[in-house]
């Protein structure tokens, strides 16, 4: 038998190529990085072919890079979703508050002038809110929140800040009703604050009118007079604006005018009305609790005065008021 030495198989064609092209590629590499460091020379080669390699370099990392994009639009789409949510339940929160906080500024102005009209013609006055309101045409009435508890009484003027609203017709512990000016059955004797005619305004049911019938033709009226509380009857305090003469017209007898008075007072709107106890006093005068004088109404202010003594002894009771109420049966 032959030695194991002797025993190898010989080397085939192709074993021997390959290891000689693996030389030659290994003598190359170590040639090319002898020369690229000593003298740079593959500098600008290498430029050249990474100039060539670009796009391929973009097109293999184009599918990562949609997937990233597609997950970061996923996450940015849920966390806007998200946030538009939070943001619209926060708008309509604050929508509410915004809301509210005018509601409250405009009360606080109401009350305000309320207020102001009290205190600048020096009245006593009671506060109450409205809690139900009735504008029917054959019903005009208030119901307000103090009563007989609080010192309300049957006959008492109740005020805005623009005027005359009405008179306490039913007292209960707790609510009092209000017959308004505007009411079918309800008449106010008034003065022309200009001259000081007297007259009378009846309610027509609607909250926006006054009617003012049979005015002699001879009587100094005009569209755009101011009519105030005349005093007479001695339901209402004399001074308080009742309404302004908006039309004037021939009845059809054509013997008086009939006129149309826009009211004073806020008739259809506010949430207090004043509740009028007296006038407090000045200085050198007496507390007035009451409309049992009247003041000259050539010298009635415009905007709601507290009521003054009598200076006249002229008392002329217009026929369609009885003097116990102010209001026709």
């Amino acid at each position: 038998m032959r030695p194991y030495a002797n025993s190898s198989t010989p080397n085939r064609p192709g074993d021997v190529a390959a290891t000689l092209w693996l030389l030659a590629y290994l003598v190359l590499a170590v040639v090319l990085i002898v020369l690229d460091h000593r003298g740079g020379w593959l500098t600008q080669a290498r430029g050249q072919a990474s100039m060539l390699v670009q796009p391929l370099w973009v097109v293999a990392g184009w599918p990562g890079r949609v997937v990233t994009r597609l997950y970061d639009d996923a996450g940015t789409m849920g966390q806007l979703r998200a946030d538009n949510a939070r943001l619209r339940n926060e708008l309509l929160v604050n929508s509410a508050r915004i809301a509210r906080l005018q509601t409250l500024a405009a009360d606080n102005a109401r009350l305000r002038g309320l207020l102001d009209a009290a205190d600048r013609n020096r009245l006593d006055v009671q506060l109450a809110p409205i809690l139900d309101i009735d504008l029917d045409p054959a019903r005009q009435r208030l119901v307000v929140d103090a009563g007989g508890n609080d010192g309300v009484h049957l006959g008492q003027s109740v005020i805005d800040a623009g005027g005359l609203l009405g008179q306490i017709i039913e007292v209960q512990p707790m609510l009092a009703t209000v017959l308004l000016v505007t009411d079918a059955a309800h008449a106010v004797p008034v003065a022309i604050e200009r001259n000081g005619v007297r007259l009378v305004v009846y309610g027509e049911g609607r909250s926006d009118l006054l009617r003012l019938p049979s005015v002699p033709l001879s009587s100094d009226v005009k569209v755009g007079d101011k009519l105030l509380t005349s005093g007479l009857g001695g339901r209402f305090p004399a001074g308080f604006p009742v309404g302004t003469i908006v039309t004037l017209h021939p009845d059809d007898s054509r013997a008086f005018l009939v006129g149309e008075v826009r009211p004073a007072a806020q008739l259809d709107r506010g949430r207090d009305v004043l509740l009028l106890r007296g006038v407090l006093p000045r200085d050198g005068e007496t507390a007035s609790t009451g409309p049992d004088t009247e003041r000259p109404e050539s010298a009635a202010p415009a905007s709601m005065p507290a009521p003054v003594a009598a200076d006249t002894g002229e008392a002329v009771t217009p026929s369609p008021v009885p003097a116990s109420n102010g209001a026709r049966r």
